[in-house]
């Protein structure tokens, strides 16, 4: 998905490459340079003085100076107060100007449509959800622009501010096939022209990336995974998938497909062959859909959803809590299987089944039986925004990455 930005921070290197002569005889490059890292270091720390500016990056007063009006004409940072209390003259504090881009988040689920708009300076300004009413792919991406439309007017921008938009999908978007696969649980969602046409409708910087992964990335920088460098968000719902963070970095794997684990081999015989084949062996066991049926088969009445199977439970049907208990089996067993290859310290859980109560610590409970090292599992601090939030979390990267190249 292209290079992501650092949230830490560095310096840049002040020799030229071999072969380019040195930085002393491009002053338009070292200016450029220059600009790049007090960028890099005002949205690292925050609001800074000229004065820190210069000790930090080891650059001269005068050339902070210099760069520091430059960004402000460029609109990418602004004077943002004085501080006061200190021996000598106050000290004119600069920060990002977080009006000088905008971030859009969208969240393609079967049943709910989720957005949020975020300045570059990583407030949302904006966050709407919508029950999906269309049935086709096309209907569907008219429902996204729909409330994407809306929030920019809740945010009290236009759709031209916005600088970079992202749109977190079930499945797994190959470039070689110009479509996504794994992607069955929105009908019309593989065909070869959804991403021209979330382009169109969205604006040409639309990227998409798994919905799945996207959660991954919001655990790690707002969630659960803050402080860890390795762990795994599972999601169990609509779909089973998980997202894979190694080092502190978002796993995708070769195809990138990591993280399919709706696809391990963890059920019977008794799997229709063509849903195993289309949703994966595990999904097709699992899922919310799932469960229902189960629960059907089982005799339980009035449970037309997996929430409402687990709400029998908690009251006491035995039927429903004989099919909880094997869809806890189920997931435990999954996890066990990436625990023994990855070793994560933490599970996180998302998803309506993922989030129900109680359901994380009876994976636990069941995992503790099956692996001799269990890693904590817990439910998404995000709640249903996780996915939304990933989306933020990338698009300020790429949207950064846009900032730094420009300047």
């Amino acid at each position: 998905m292209g290079p992501q930005v650092s949230h830490g921070t560095r310096s840049l290197p002040v020799t030229a490459p071999s072969g380019t002569g040195t930085l002393a005889g491009r002053p338009g490059l070292m200016r450029a340079l220059n600009e790049r890292l007090l960028l890099e270091q005002i949205r690292a720390v925050g609001r800074v003085s000229r004065a820190e500016l210069a000790r930090v990056t080891g650059l001269s007063k005068p050339t902070v100076a210099l760069a520091l009006t430059n960004l402000e004409e460029d609109g990418l940072v602004k004077v943002a107060g004085l501080r006061t209390g200190l021996r000598g003259p106050a000290a004119v504090l600069y920060e990002i100007y977080p009006d000088a881009g905008f971030v859009l988040g969208l969240d393609v689920g079967r049943e709910y449509l989720r957005g949020a708009l975020a300045d570059v300076g990583g407030s949302v300004r904006a966050r709407l959800s919508r029950e999906a009413r269309s049935a086709n792919a096309k209907g569907r991406v008219a429902e996204l622009r729909e409330l994407a439309d809306e929030l920019v007017t809740a945010a009290g921008i236009t759709r031209s501010r916005v600088t970079q938009v992202v749109v977190g999908s079930p499945g797994v978007y190959d470039a070689g096939k110009g479509a996504f696969t794994m992607a069955a649980n929105v009908p019309g969602w593989e065909s070869p022209k959804i991403l021209a046409e979330l382009q169109r409708s969205l604006g040409a910087t639309t990227i998409v990336e798994n919905d799945v992964d996207l959660a991954a990335l919001a655990e790690r920088d707002l969630g659960h995974g803050r402080d860890l460098r390795n762990f795994c968000v599972v999601s169990v719902g609509t779909g089973v998938g998980m997202g894979l963070v190694i080092d502190g970095q978002l796993h995708r794997g070769a195809h990138g497909a990591a993280g399919e684990i709706a696809y391990l081999p963890l059920a019977g015989p008794e799997v229709n062959p063509a849903e195993a084949r289309r949703h994966g062996l595990l999904e097709a066991v699992a899922s919310a859909s799932a469960v229902v049926r189960a629960a059907r088969t089982a005799g339980v009445r009035g449970s037309p959803s997996a929430r409402q199977v687990f709400a029998a439970a908690a009251a006491g049907d035995k039927n429903a809590a004989a099919v909880v208990d094997e869809e806890v089996r189920l997931i435990a067993r999954a996890v066990s299987s990436v625990v023994a290859v990855v070793d994560p310290e933490l599970v996180v859980l998302v998803g309506g089944i993922g989030q129900a109560p109680g359901f994380a610590e009876a994976v636990a409970a069941e995992l503790a039986a099956l692996v001799p090292f269990v890693p904590e599992v817990r439910v998404s601090a995000l709640g249903h925004d996780a996915v939304v939030d990933g989306c933020l979390v990338l698009g300020l990267e790429r949207a950064w990455q846009h900032f730094l190249d420009r300047s």
